[in-house]
């Protein structure tokens, strides 16, 4: 299965690229993405949430990786998930920040069935890819994922993101942002 997304940041490529580049960052947009540990120079662990409550492990190398333009990577042969991709990040038109593009290649667990399954269930992997990118937008433009008392807890809200309603910063949490941005830069 090969998935495609892409999403308009407002921050400077290099910016969001550093973001993506740290991975334990993933973690706080990717919904189905439980951990990304990174255990060598080119090297990680990932684990992520499955169908009927299972979770997948693998091991990941980083196989392209040129600052402020692309990442890439691919499981490691034997791993429990054979994936491997690769983001773009992209100057987007009249200086808007940046298109972060997004190319996904994995074999679905049970094959076909097991896309049918997770569909059933409310997980169409190219939606769950548009609204990973969705929340990356956020964090990256606000430093945090966006949600209203209104949208519905469940599968697609997932309780990894909290709703409150939306509100100004705490003086608390615009020094947390501000030093978020200090360590981004």
């Amino acid at each position: 299965m090969e998935l495609t997304a892409t999403t308009t940041v407002t921050k400077p490529p290099q910016e969001v690229y550093d973001f993506w580049h740290r991975l334990e960052n993933l973690a706080t947009f990717m919904a189905h993405l439980d951990d990304v540990r990174v255990t060598g120079p080119d090297s990680s662990h990932w684990a992520a949430s499955a169908p009927f409550d299972t979770v997948v492990e693998w091991d990941a190398v980083t196989t392209g990786d040129v600052a402020a333009e692309r990442i890439a990577w691919a499981s490691v042969e034997g791993a429990g998930v054979d994936t491997s991709g690769e983001v773009l990040f992209v100057p987007a038109p009249g200086g808007r920040g940046t298109e972060v593009r997004v190319t996904l290649r994995y074999d679905m667990p049970a094959g076909q069935l097991g896309r049918a399954i997770a569909k059933y269930f409310g997980d169409d992997p190219s939606q769950a890819l548009d609204d990973d990118l969705r929340r990356l937008k956020q964090v990256m433009e606000t430093g945090e994922v966006v949600r209203s008392e209104g949208a519905p807890w469940g599968k697609r809200a997932r309780k990894e993101f909290p709703q409150r309603p939306a509100r100004p910063l705490s003086d608390e949490e615009l020094q947390e942002l501000q030093a978020r941005k200090e360590v981004m830069a």
